[in-house]
């Protein structure tokens, strides 16, 4: 309930996006970085993407998967930077109170969804190095669609249930949201209810879509390091780890980013090292995966030689 004091306090019905306005004479730099940014990862990730859906050698389980984080990185970048460089060129920073739950709701899904489906991509990385014999079996077309599936749609769900409960909560001041896009802990902040019901809420999303994800993505990785280590040819280790070192490289950047923004009481001293661990996982995570997966993976190499010699273009 609202606490007696706020009751006769004006609803809020838009909020201030603080965002980096606290850095006025950077304001051009960081517009100009964030365009190059926003711009290289939409057209990385959608290459990937063209790639998986047009290369033959790439209709494998590991690149269907890969196909799926690139469309959620693309989404992802789309659902904060326009807004960020909007308000940089602008100087507008000012969003509706319904314009907040929409920009929240797909970005929890985005995030959501990429945490169950790294969860996925390991599994397909254990089946394949620690289960060879039983890969293809258990990898089928229908058990990767199902799979892939079930990520959005729980990612999905959970987005749901969180933009619900917070769009009963009732906001009376102040205005502004100390960050550069809607999440669920400034805006928590704002509300002038009892915060303890939707800190709950929130520990138990962030337990059950990130933490345990994490744990069990890290079981997996035990495995396979244990699998691979007994592997007795060098060349064959090599071989074996090269497959999944791509997946870990993005499962250690993401969630040690994750992890830390959500997991850890956020004070005030923390509060902008959280803004920045907050552009390391919603900005630079989806530029630097095209690029891990691209420039580390031989088959992504030489479909993109084989699309650019059909179309002639470049030096390939």
């Amino acid at each position: 309930m609202a606490n007696p004091e706020q009751v006769n306090q004006t609803v809020l019905t838009e909020f201030i996006l603080r965002g980096f306005g606290n850095l006025p004479e950077l304001q051009t730099l960081l517009f100009l970085l964030f365009l190059i940014i926003y711009i290289a990862t939409v057209a990385g990730n959608v290459l990937i993407f063209a790639l998986v859906v047009a290369d033959q050698h790439l209709h494998t389980p590991m690149y269907f998967f890969l196909g799926n984080l690139s469309c959620l990185e693309t989404c992802c970048s789309s659902t904060i930077l326009p807004r960020v460089l909007a308000g940089i060129l602008t100087g507008d920073r000012t969003i509706s109170f319904t314009g907040c739950l929409t920009q929240y709701y797909f970005f929890c899904s985005i995030v959501g969804t990429e945490c169950l489906l790294l969860l996925v991509m390991s599994y397909d990385r254990y089946l394949a190095i620690c289960k060879p014999l039983h890969y293809a079996a258990r990898m089928s077309v229908r058990a990767c669609l199902q799979l892939a599936g079930s990520s959005w749609i729980g990612g999905i769900i959970g987005s749901g249930i969180s933009t619900l409960s917070i769009s009963q909560l009732t906001f009376c001041g102040p205005s502004v949201i100390d960050h550069f896009f809607c999440d669920l802990i400034p805006l928590l902040k704002l509300s002038c209810n009892n915060p303890h019901l939707m800190e709950t809420l929130a520990v138990a999303l962030v337990l059950l879509f990130s933490f345990v994800p994490f744990l069990l993505i890290l079981m997996s990785y035990i495995c396979i390091i244990a699998t691979i280590l007994r592997i007795p040819s060098t060349t064959g280790r090599q071989k074996a780890f090269s497959t999944c070192s791509s997946h870990l490289i993005v499962v250690s950047i993401y969630y040690a980013t994750l992890l830390t923004v959500y997991m850890f009481p956020t004070t005030d001293i923390l509060s902008d090292f959280k803004k920045v661990l907050s552009v390391a996982y919603t900005v630079l995570t989806p530029l630097v995966n095209p690029l891990i997966y691209s420039l580390r993976n031989k088959e992504v190499q030489e479909a993109l030689r084989k699309a650019c010699r059909k179309f002639k273009f470049g030096p390939c």
